[in-house]
């Protein structure tokens, strides 16, 4: 069969329609590339193959740097969501996440929509069988299946979990990334001919129920909260829904244990690594013997299915047991199961071998993005989605793509965390991963990215006059919290002392009464300035929330300056180790396995010592010096 060249010609080729490939796709379409997405089927953009729902604890930071920065994910939530939860509430609020569950048929024709709609944006069904190689090994383009080859100056790959894909389900397997979908098979050979490490991995997904069949009468009812995703958005567009919990019990255990032999999991059929924080359950069944039972969520698809998602339910035993383990639970007793649980194995790339932009240094004008980076979840992959789109760009004009300082963004810490550890295991984001997260709150990201996203090309006028709004408010609340004096009158004391934070014996600032860190302002609003209580209660959150983590942040400050002192230091992607005395074998390994880009990232390559970096850091020390004595 003879290859068709495609007359048309894009500035970024985005292999995937997904969440990563979505992102990337809008976020260079939208900085003024002319842009191609290349799907298997364009009736899955933006599709959530597992869990209807986005956000969580770190997720939900990552989708408010998203929506900073001009991205869509937060605001398709919104258009989207139908039951909204916060989390972490009992802690501070640098951690607080939210967790929306979403209708997922509007979000993936929301997303689809969005996408045929954006200028400059093409979409086209076609699997891809392999990247188009110049003689010199650059990317040039991709090859579908139908031998169709389409011609770019940069491709973006989000091949998601379909690399060399295996469903398995009990013993039973087929080829696919996930239930009815093929997998790409000749892409992860090439990939493995040009000499990339993969790895493997493995993922799951829960059996889904009719809800007809379920007696919801026996099920505690989650109820939701009033919230939205994205500040500048429309808000939540669709009526909401309750959510149920569940639990497993000890029969249901039993029923697991007494399968085990069959569980591919457990039998050596499947050798990939899974997520350690989204276990199956026959993982947690066998890993917490003595646990009497596991919380289960059953939450509705949609308006417009039946189907009910059993979360924490993740498994890919049997079907035979599947219905038997189901309806084990109190309330699922006649539950019918429309789709089977399964697990995916699949190849992912090793991030090491990327550079901090998620470019493939190896096969140049390449760049990777989402779970073919060995990540989990929808919001990690839109996230580099956004980042890759977004250094292909840079690509296409010849200058250097956006940095993602660790210390500016959840982002950043993703995308260093990735290049720089890798990892066996899939990656998922948590608050605990960030060492700057009281500086990286969901309540500041547009103050930290917005601006970035505006000179990007991504952020359009109605968010960046949102965006100026806020930013006029929140300085016009610090300016009136600073001046505004309260004095200790009968009112003033009664109201302070009905909050149970103490009392008030002299004047005090505004600003200083709100650092009492039990004190909420809506209990104390009668004694603010009125300046004040004209603020919107998302300005007046985050003003509180400045004030009280004010002195941890300008300590955190110098820490962060001392970082960016190391990241200062550039290392060339060439730079000979070998030539570096002090230096172990395996310490020289490691460098050369990551190539670090600066003297930081080097820091934060696991097991290089501090020895090892003293080394380092004299061998560059001495070339500086050289260099400036011979000028």
């Amino acid at each position: 069969m003879s290859t068709w060249v495609h007359p048309g010609s894009w500035d970024v080729i985005v292999v995937g329609g997904g969440h990563a490939g979505s992102e990337a796709a809008l976020a260079a379409a939208r900085s003024g590339c002319t842009t191609l997405l290349l799907t298997q089927s364009v009736d899955r953009i933006g599709w959530m193959s597992c869990n209807p729902a986005i956000g969580g604890v770190g997720k939900s930071h990552l989708v408010a740097e998203i929506d900073a920065l001009g991205g869509e994910m937060a605001r398709n939530t919104d258009r989207a969501g139908v039951h909204y939860k916060w989390l972490n509430r009992s802690r501070g609020p640098a951690v607080h996440a939210l967790r929306a569950q979403c209708d997922k048929l509007v979000y993936a024709t929301q997303m689809r929509n969005v996408i045929e709609r954006q200028p400059g944006l093409t979409v086209k069904q076609g699997t891809v069988s392999r990247l188009w190689l110049d003689e010199s090994g650059t990317v040039v383009g991709v090859v579908t299946g139908h031998d169709v080859a389409f011609c770019g100056t940069t491709v973006v790959l989000t091949a998601g979990t379909f690399l060399a894909a295996v469903c398995h389900t009990g013993q039973a397997q087929e080829e696919g990334g996930r239930a009815g979908e093929g997998a790409a098979n000749d892409l992860g050979a090439q990939l493995r001919a040009a000499g990339v490490r993969t790895k493997r991995h493995k993922t799951g997904t829960c059996p889904r129920l009719d809800r007809r069949t379920v007696d919801w009468a026996q099920l505690r009812i989650d109820p939701g909260e009033a919230a939205r995703m994205s500040p500048h958005g429309d808000g939540p567009a669709l009526p909401q829904m309750d959510c149920h919990a569940a639990a497993t019990n000890l029969r249901t255990h039993e029923l697991i244990l007494s399968a085990i032999d069959r569980s591919p999991l457990f039998s050596g059929q499947i050798e990939g690594s899974g997520p350690r924080y989204c276990p199956s359950i026959e993982d947690k069944v066998v890993r917490y013997t003595t646990r009497p039972s596991h919380a289960l969520f059953l939450e509705r698809e949609g308006w417009q299915t039946q189907e009910v998602y059993l979360s924490g339910l993740s498994t890919s035993l049997p079907p035979d047991v599947q219905v038997q383990m189901v309806r084990s639970i109190a309330g699922l007793e006649q539950a019918e199961l429309v789709r089977f649980g399964y697990a995916v194995e699949y190849d992912t790339i090793d991030p090491t071998q990327l550079d901090s932009s998620l470019a493939l240094p190896q096969l140049p004008q390449l760049l990777l993005a989402g779970q073919v980076n060995g990540t989990s979840g929808y919001e990690e992959a839109a996230a580099q989605g956004l980042v890759a789109g977004l250094s292909a760009v840079g690509m296409v004009r010849g200058i250097a793509p956006p940095i993602w300082s660790r210390s500016e963004s959840y982002i950043g810490v993703m995308v260093d965390d990735l290049v720089t550890r890798g990892g066996d295991e899939p990656y998922r984001m948590f608050t605990s991963r960030a060492e700057h997260r009281l500086r990286l709150r969901t309540g500041n990201a547009d103050l930290r990215l917005t601006p970035t996203g505006r000179s990007l090309g991504l952020v359009g006028d109605a968010q960046m006059q949102h965006f100026e709004t806020r930013r006029s408010d929140l300085e016009r609340g610090r300016v009136a919290l600073q001046n505004a004096q309260l004095t200790p009158t009968a009112k003033t004391v009664a109201v302070i002392e009905a909050t149970g934070t103490g009392t008030l014996r002299g004047p005090i600032r505004a600003a200083d009464l709100l650092k009492r860190p039990k004190l909420q302002w809506q209990d104390v609003s009668e004694i603010l300035p009125s300046e004040v209580l004209s603020l919107q209660t998302g300005v007046m959150d985050e003003l509180v929330t400045e004030l009280r983590y004010a002195g941890y942040v300008e300590r955190e400050q110098v820490r962060v300056a001392r970082a960016q002192r190391a990241e200062s230091v550039t290392l060339a992607a060439d730079f000979d180790y070998r030539a570096i005395g002090g230096l172990s074998t395996e310490a020289i390994e490691k460098l050369e396995r990551v190539r670090p880009s600066n003297l930081g990232q080097a820091g934060r390559i696991p097991g290089l010592t501090a020895g090892a970096m003293d080394a380092l850091a004299i061998h560059i020390e001495v070339r500086r010096r050289r260099a400036a004595g011979a000028k």
